[in-house]
């Protein structure tokens, strides 16, 4: 079931989303060669607690960090570790906002130091085919439409889009209806309606699109063990449309 958003619902996911997207500000400064994904885990958990927020995810389905951290290769759901992260790595953080009760999901990938001229642009196509997807979060359109929109953009810059993972409604819960696939065929799928909120996030591979899940039973890596990089906002569909309630 699709549960619809009052104005003061969304309003309060926006405040939620504005904190989110003041720690990923924070993040981008932070992050450097040296550092573990476990102080920057921590980091957020911190930031957030200060302001009178927690991590939503630590603990849904038994999961027990404030981020998913996800470096190079891995697609999502990797988990914060005090290994270093090295100069020309890509790691990606994922984490959702929950302030008094309202939540807001974005992921962002950020570059650790210098990296390889192919990373940069698949970062940059990745963050393009976000707005790309978002551009179609129109009411009245399908989500379909939003697919359809990511899907080919990639795919033409010689990218392929993760398939086994997706975007999805939030709102009381992380994940609620719909799921939102980052592939498919325009005019096809659940309408949009006013007062949906959703998540949008391609995860982009630069070879194939296929995944693998390592022991841990969360982390999803490319199978080729290429790079893959993600952008995440939250997103409320409006009269006026779109409205990315985790606008950095």
């Amino acid at each position: 079931m699709i549960i619809l958003k009052s104005e003061r619902e969304i309003k309060m996911m926006a405040e939620a989303g504005k904190l989110l997207a003041d720690c990923h500000k924070k993040l981008a400064k932070l992050i450097q060669p040296g550092i573990t994904t476990m102080e920057i885990n921590d980091f957020v958990a911190e930031y957030l607690k200060k302001h009178g927020a927690k991590p939503e995810q630590d603990g849904y389905r038994g999961y027990q960090y404030a981020t998913c951290a996800s470096i190079n290769d891995e697609i999502c759901h990797g988990f914060p570790r005090k290994t270093p992260l090295k100069n020309g790595d890509i790691v990606t953080i994922d984490f959702v906002v929950n302030l008094k009760g309202a939540l807001a999901d974005s992921a962002w990938t950020y570059a650790v130091g210098e990296v390889s001229e192919a990373a940069k642009n698949l970062m940059k196509v990745t963050k393009e085919s976000l707005y790309k997807g978002i551009e179609q979060a129109v009411a009245g359109n399908r989500l379909g439409d939003i697919g359809h929109a990511i899907q080919t953009f990639v795919e033409g810059e010689g990218y392929s889009v993760v398939r086994d993972y997706t975007g999805h409604g939030i709102g009381r819960t992380i994940h609620e209806e719909p799921q939102i696939l980052h592939f498919g065929n325009p005019g096809r799928g659940v309408r949009l309606r006013e007062g949906m909120v959703i998540t949008i996030e391609p995860m982009v591979n630069e070879g194939t699109w296929h995944s693998k899940v390592d022991k841990n039973g969360w982390t999803a890596r490319t199978m080729d063990g290429k790079l893959c990089a993600q952008y995440e906002h939250t997103i409320a569909i409006t009269k006026d449309g779109p409205i990315i309630l985790t606008e950095q």
